[in-house]
């Protein structure tokens, strides 16, 4: 992202925020606006002035984090086969025993996760059971807001947004986030980037916009598509370049802003188009997660990726070894082996962490319609050669339940704090909020 050098009299009536979000920059069309300014980041650490990085962080480090929107049932993709009380209340989606892909103990993987479970024989991934949190909510959307916020209230700005903040020089010495007068305007890092069609709540911040595009050739200026006309003054606009205009001007602002967006497509777009290491399943996740590595290969320097896959909403027909869910689960985890081959192809494997995480489980029994219902706690999974591997944390009891739903063992943010700490080097209290016992589910870093 280029700087930005706004009049400070004109900050309020034109900040890049204010820019975007009223579509004035056709340019950057594919950059999702930022909705939600309510949190403060002002204590997070900060690069020293006329640098771009914070002293001490590691900036090749990658995190990739890949949703199961609809509440994964992770009772069936990790399970107990061994407690008899697991087949007593799912007596037709159950897997059976000799199916299961044995990791640890009494417990294991659903038989479509052949790709998870070659990453787990490999020391490639972790399962972290007993994942939730205080007073679970089982609308999709709040609790979907609760994890990308980090906040059972489920406001306020995105977790992920919290951080790429911290990483803004300048953050923090006033709320319009302009150039005082006679200084430099704040230097930002690189955007976190979504593959789909809308920017998750978790990369949203307070100071930068994340990047979404469903396709590389969606993520460029179609103004000519509209009508030829348009085509000149757009090239004017980015071609002059924001020096031809009177500093601190209205239409510096929006040169630098139009150039600085007709780069950030042209990098992502030649990014994108690299070759990937090795042949990927024909999915839509498998094909997301191909422009990751991608644009990690190219040398991009955004250190946050975000991605999604499902619905794993199964309330009719969920099946146990057969049906939607298997299906779903087979194209993460043959997706995710996919992914890591790649980027070990590349020597990048070691850079990249990868988070994946549903919204909530489903409950313990079945339903009349052979279907999960919306439950509480579930499984985590991370990815990498950092990642201590094995089997982590309690398994919640199928027996003492909250009014039919597990009881969560251990809290999301835990995991936050780790990944936080541990592979990002930032400060959880101040991204999360509040202090929260990093788990040590990485190798020492």
């Amino acid at each position: 992202m280029g700087e930005l050098h706004l009049n400070p009299h004109e900050a309020e009536a034109w900040t890049r925020r204010q820019f975007l979000h009223t579509g004035v920059a056709m340019a950057s069309a594919a950059v999702t606006v930022p909705q939600f300014l309510s949190r403060s980041a002002h204590a997070l650490p900060m690069p020293m002035e006329g640098l771009s990085s914070i002293s001490g962080v590691d900036e090749d480090r990658v995190l990739v984090v890949v949703q199961l929107s609809g509440g994964n049932d992770g009772l069936n993709t990790v399970v107990p086969y061994l407690d008899d009380n697991y087949y007593r209340v799912r007596p037709s989606i159950g897997i059976p025993q000799r199916d299961v892909l044995g990791v640890d103990g009494d417990m294991g993987l659903h038989p479509a996760l052949d790709g998870v479970k070659s990453l787990y024989d490999d020391g490639l991934a972790t399962v972290v059971q007993g994942v939730g949190y205080p007073n679970p909510n089982r609308s999709h959307f709040k609790s979907m807001d609760i994890w990308h916020t980090a906040d059972t209230d489920g406001s306020g700005d995105g977790w992920l947004g919290r951080y790429v903040d911290s990483q803004c020089v300048g953050y923090g010495k006033g709320e319009s986030g302009t150039a005082e007068p006679g200084g430099e305007a704040p230097k930002m890092p690189e955007p976190p980037i979504a593959l789909g069609s809308e920017a998750p709540l978790a990369l949203v911040g307070r100071r930068l916009s994340p990047v979404a595009f469903e396709s590389p050739d969606m993520f460029r200026w179609r103004g000519r598509d509209v009508h030829e006309a348009l085509g000149d003054p757009y090239d004017e606009l980015t071609m002059r370049g924001p020096d031809e205009a009177p500093p601190g001007s209205t239409a510096e602002f929006l040169m630098r802003t139009a150039m600085d967006a007709r780069v950030s497509s042209d990098t992502i777009r030649e990014a994108v188009s690299r070759q990937p290491a090795t042949r990927y399943p024909g999915t839509g996740l498998a094909r997301q997660l191909s422009m990751v590595a991608s644009m990690i290969g190219a040398g991009l320097k955004t250190r946050v990726y975000y991605v999604s896959h499902g619905s794993f909403d199964t309330h009719a027909g969920q099946g146990g070894t057969q049906g939607r869910h298997a299906q779903l689960l087979g194209q993460w985890g043959d997706a995710m082996r996919a992914f890591y081959t790649d980027l070990k192809a590349q020597r990048l494997d070691g850079r990249v962490l990868t988070m994946s995480f549903s919204e909530f489980g489903r409950r313990v029994g079945q339903n009349a319609s052979n279907g999960t219902d919306h439950g509480t706690a579930a499984p985590m999974f991370l990815f990498g050669p950092m990642v201590t591997p094995g089997v982590f944390g309690e398994q919640p009891s199928l027996t003492n339940l909250d009014q039919g739903d597990l009881k969560h063992t251990l809290d999301f943010r835990s995991v936050y704090a780790n990944l936080l700490e541990d592979w990002l080097t930032a400060p959880s209290k101040e991204v999360l909020g509040k202090q929260f016992r990093a788990t040590k589910l990485l190798k020492t870093t």
